[in-house]
């Protein structure tokens, strides 16, 4: 009879339906962080059109790349404090209007330099726009009907990247490397429009002065954290003096921010919400779980290059099952997540994302075949059951006041979480392939599984203590 009883509470009606205005608002704050996914990925097939188009050396593109990474991780620990001082929704609509300012002025761009420092602009604004999103939704609606907002914006976190590469090749193809900014204008634009009337701005805080020295040490240690693993990742090699230096700059600024910043009145980010447990746990599984997909999104592009001969189109063609089965899962994982609770469908989604990374492990079977388009739609589900639940626990673990730090904090472990992850793989993968092209990618993706099994250790830990809180 206990039994029957406690099943019953379990499959309790889910809560009460998201308001109509609430999903219009997340549509709006999903346009505006499609704009930023889908800028990162598309400009990845760009290096050799701006190499020859800017006639720069491929050293001066990659810090296209590199710029507006490192910017957008110094502007990740400032929007927290930014969020509790002017209002998330401020915080949104000000970057949106500044990313689509910089993509216009990233297309001016007649030389290398200039887009170099636009990149910088546009990285910074990017670095507010997601987690403010996150914050503005995870306000209004409540932990209760998170689930499914977030499923939502989990959709543009996860089809981004993978359409992003076949956009920017058939920009390439057509048209011109300004393109590949000028694409952001109009969704910048309508995004904007509709912000404009529909997100709330959000409370302003009292003007209290943030802790410079934490500032400095925090905006300081998470872009050479970035910088040393991105760094280690690209030149494939042991670590030298170009990876040891800001690995050892981010750490040794990481834990002199943290003992300065906790428990202190008027930090820059709150590190006390590391006191609960499922945020902790929640914290620890988005830091696994980013190289299931951020790592993935790495090694399959080239997989399907060097082992199955295809160009930039015709692998984001063959990617598109991944980001399909994304798609079609995300709002079917919110709103699991919502009856049941994110630590269960977390747990399940880290054996299913797992179960689908063994046989890539494994071979025997064509780069461009049935087989692998099956594996990325099932892998697509998985991903969908595993991240977004991960990042609604920690979010719905803390209270309304608390969202804008959560959702810096959760946005910096899963950023380097996956530049860690995606920095092993290209170390394993580069030093491999000279021995052959099909055992150095096995031998690559058992590295991935290994973080995919990690991951299920860790999705199991948050079940365990989402039960228990």
């Amino acid at each position: 009879m206990a039994v029957s009883v406690e099943r019953r509470a379990e499959a309790a009606p889910p809560p009460d339906k998201v308001p109509a205005e609430a999903w219009r608002m997340a549509w709006v704050i999903v346009l505006g962080a499609f704009m930023t996914m889908l800028d990162t990925t598309v400009l990845a097939v760009g290096a050799e059109t701006l190499t020859r188009e800017l006639g720069a050396g491929i050293a001066s593109v990659q810090w296209v790349f590199t710029a507006y990474l490192v910017a957008l991780a110094v502007a990740l620990p400032l929007c927290g404090w930014l969020g509790r001082r002017f209002g998330a929704g401020r915080v949104w609509l000000v970057s949106l209007a500044a990313f689509t300012v910089a993509s216009v002025l990233c297309a001016l761009a007649g030389n290398i330099g200039w887009l170099i420092g636009l990149r910088v602009l546009q990285g910074l604004a990017a670095g507010l726009l997601l987690p403010a999103g996150q914050t503005v939704l995870g306000q209004a609606v409540g932990p209760a009907r998170l689930g499914r907002v977030m499923g939502t914006l989990g959709i543009v976190m996860s089809v981004g990247p993978t359409f992003g590469p076949l956009l920017g090749g058939v920009l390439l193809r057509g048209l011109s490397w300004e393109w590949l900014f000028l694409i952001n204008i109009p969704v910048g634009v309508i995004a904007l429009i509709l912000g404009l009337r529909l997100v709330p701005r959000g409370e302003k805080g009292a003007a209290t002065r943030p802790d410079w020295l934490g500032l400095l040490l925090v905006t300081a240690a998470i872009p050479a954290l970035l910088y040393g693993l991105t760094t280690w990742g690209e030149g494939g090699e042991q670590f030298g003096a170009g990876v040891l230096v800001p690995l050892v700059a981010g750490v040794v600024s990481l834990a002199l921010f943290i003992r300065r910043s906790w428990g202190r009145e008027n930090p820059v980010m709150d590190l006390t919400l590391f006191r609960s447990r499922v945020y902790t746990a929640a914290a620890a599984l988005s830091f696994f779980a980013a190289p299931a997909l951020f790592g993935a999104l790495f090694l399959l592009p080239l997989y399907f290059q060097v082992l199955g001969g295809n160009g930039v189109v015709e692998t984001g063609l063959l990617l598109m099952g991944l980001g399909v089965g994304t798609a079609i899962a995300l709002p079917i994982s919110g709103r699991l997540t919502d009856r049941y609770g994110a630590g269960l469908i977390a747990a399940w989604g880290s054996v299913a994302t797992l179960a689908t990374t063994v046989p890539f492990a494994i071979g025997g079977f064509p780069p461009d075949g049935v087989v692998v388009q099956i594996l990325l739609l099932t892998r697509g589900f998985a991903v969908a059951f595993l991240l977004m639940p991960a990042t609604t626990a920690g979010y719905a673990a803390v209270t309304k006041e608390q969202m804008p730090d959560a959702a810096a904090q959760i946005n910096i472990v899963a950023r380097v979480g996956g530049a860690a992850g995606t920095a092993l793989f290209a170390v394993v993968l580069a030093n491999l392939l000279p021995s052959g092209a099909e055992p150095a990618f096995q031998a690559t993706f058992w590295w991935l599984t290994a973080s995919a099994a990690v991951a299920v250790v860790l999705g199991a830990r948050l079940w365990w203590v989402s039960r228990r809180a």
